[in-house]
């Protein structure tokens, strides 16, 4: 289906993560080393609202098909800097419904909770690039194109060039809400 072609982390609450040639999943935690790992929201804007919801955002993918998309713009983007762990080819992450299970390489499972909403700090990487990572459909709603969230149901090590294969598509399509 699809392939990694960049992975990140970060241990700090930075927004761009470091890149890595591996990165280990933990099942019901995240990206081990990723400051955004652990079963509870880790995300600082949603701590202070409340610390106790569960973490729907242990794993941030970002399709490279994006990265060229906002190049054709003029802005020079790289994997990690919008904060992904997982950057993905040739894989429609918006168009996947919630609950849609992929495998990472040969072990690590991970299932699609949602959209990931861009804030204004991605215009701390270039003036303008929050305007470019949103869109509008034809009947006006709003398209957030920068990337989706995961959990990790099975755990494992990841590299880059590992292939994404789909392991559980949910019979009916459900748009990924906004997590």
């Amino acid at each position: 289906m699809g392939t990694i072609v960049a992975l990140a982390r970060d241990e700090a609450h930075n927004f761009s993560k470091t890149a890595a040639e591996r990165l280990r999943l933990v099942a019901g935690l995240g990206v081990e080393g990723d400051a955004h790992a652990g079963i509870t929201v880790k995300h600082r804007s949603r701590v202070a609202k409340d610390p106790g919801q569960p973490n729907l955002r242990q794993v941030h993918l970002i399709h490279a098909e994006l990265f060229d998309e906002l190049a054709g713009k003029g802005f020079a983007v790289a994997p990690g800097q919008l904060g992904e762990n997982v950057t993905t080819r040739g894989l429609d992450l918006l168009g996947l419904s919630a609950g849609t299970r992929l495998r990472l390489g040969a072990d690590a499972v991970i299932e699609v909770t949602g959209l990931r909403n861009p804030c204004h700090q991605i215009n701390g990487i270039a003036p303008g690039l929050m305007a470019a990572v949103l869109d509008r459909a034809d009947d006006g709603s709003l398209i957030r194109k920068c990337g989706i969230m995961a959990v990790v149901v099975a755990g494992g090590m990841i590299a880059v060039t590992d292939r994404i294969t789909l392991v559980h598509v949910p019979q009916q399509h459900v748009p990924l809400p906004v997590v």
